[in-house]
């Protein structure tokens, strides 16, 4: 099986003020809006990715077809007056340094989008982690449609646990180009990047290729008769949708036009090992509000079989701040998440009320205090768990993990041609 990971053709800024430059994924910061107005104080008048996307932060806000229309205006102007430099069939190994001092491996380069499928129950080499909202991709589909290139902010995963195809790269960085070497603003840490030479592309992509293989999978999971899954989403599930819709329209809108070379068959993402030390899976918890807890807990402990006796799955429910452990022994799904979500959706479709998702247990210890409120806190998922559930569930509950702080998500650098 051929990888679905390739060298892109790479566009880096000549001599662009790097930190002034890139900024963090769009998706970040959406209650925080002064974060954004500093990013624009610090940028001003100089070339940034700042221009080149929209926060959404600004998505519900009026005035949001004017901006996408001075996006388009800008990815044209940066192009005519020769911003960037182009690197054909390009890979880029990449150094992240956290805020917290850890460093993240990663490789820049190509996903081919008729490897990849976001649908729950997905066989394709490449697979969303978490259910796909469909209503979030109109949006963002707006914003590709014209747009002469893109930038990605999307993290794959690939579950390399013998760590033989990007941490190796490591002991060649000083014999490869470096690209870029800068501070990131806000928190960002800072970020290295050498260009891999023709060698080095063409062995990390005969490595996949054995990696992809059924042979290969087969032996990571010991599982027989389904197709290999060998990229994971990590982030940025809802821009790879987008790129892969806006890619299915343009043959839907053309059926008897061959476009299996046209750019926008593929998208730029950064590729990084699940088993980096510096990736850490944190849980997302849940605080339901808006219903009779009562009633919520004696339908729960029927339908999943909850008590105080130990199983695999346990989480803990907070009822005016004070905290229970329970575990479940009638799970519905792989995860304790899982199991709790199915019943959380398919209880407030009927009774009613609210589930919001919360990331630290304090906030959902002080919110439970509220009337007609209760909440769950859950485990960390492992890292080894995330390959082998979505194999056997397909996509997770959505908001299952977050992967780090927001000033440690993907910050935008690199940009890619996706128009004839």
């Amino acid at each position: 099986m051929s990888t679905a990971f390739k060298g892109a053709d790479i566009l880096l800024p000549k001599n662009a003020d790097m930190q002034k430059w890139s900024v963090v994924a769009c998706d970040q910061y959406t209650s925080e809006p002064e974060y954004w107005d500093r990013v624009e104080k610090f940028v001003g008048n100089d070339e940034s990715t700042y221009n080149l996307i929209l926060p959404e932060v600004y998505l519900e806000q009026p005035g949001v077809d004017y901006r996408i229309d001075r996006i388009h205006r800008t990815m044209k102007e940066y192009l005519e007056k020769g911003v960037f430099e182009e690197y054909k069939n390009a890979m880029i190994y990449i150094e992240r340094t956290q805020n917290d001092g850890r460093v993240r491996a990663g490789l820049v380069g190509a996903i081919d989008l008729q490897e990849y499928e976001y649908y729950k129950g997905s066989e394709s080499q490449v697979r969303a982690t978490e259910a796909t909202v469909i209503e979030r991709i109109p949006p963002r589909i707006k914003i590709r449609k014209g747009a002469p290139i893109e930038l990605p902010h999307i993290m794959i995963l690939i579950d390399d646990v013998k760590k033989r195809i990007i941490e190796p790269l490591a002991e060649k960085k000083n014999e490869f180009k470096m690209v870029y070497d800068f501070d990131m603003m806000e928190k960002g840490g800072h970020l290295t990047g050498w260009l891999l030479d023709e060698d080095s592309r063409e062995q990390v992509e005969a490595l996949l290729e054995r990696f992809s293989g059924q042979e290969a999978f087969e032996r990571r999971y010991g599982m027989k008769g389904r197709l290999p899954l060998t990229f994971a989403m990590g982030d940025g599930n809802h821009s790879l949708a987008t790129a892969k819709e806006f890619y299915e329209t343009l043959k839907r809108a053309e059926p008897g036009k061959d476009l299996s070379k046209h750019p926008a068959r593929y998208a730029l993402v950064e590729l990084v090992n699940l088993h980096s030390p510096a990736l850490e899976f944190e849980a997302i918890h849940r605080i339901v509000t808006e219903v009779d807890e009562a009633d919520l807990m004696s339908a729960m402990t029927e339908k999943l079989g909850l008590s105080d006796e130990e199983s695999e799955q346990g989480f803990i429910v907070v009822e005016n701040g004070e905290e229970k452990k329970l575990y479940i022994h009638k799970p519905t799904s792989k995860l304790t998440v899982g199991s709790l979500q199915n019943f959380l959706d398919d209880y407030t479709k009927v009774k009613g009320g609210k589930t919001d998702y919360i990331h630290g247990a304090e906030v959902v210890c002080e919110l439970s205090k509220k009337e007609r409120s209760i909440g769950f806190l859950l485990p960390d998922m492992g890292k080894d768990e995330l390959f082998p559930t979505v194999i056997e569930d397909g996509a997770l509950p959505r908001k299952t993990f977050s992967m780090g702080h927001a000033w440690d998500k993907r910050f935008y650098v690199e940009a890619r041609k996706i128009s004839l």
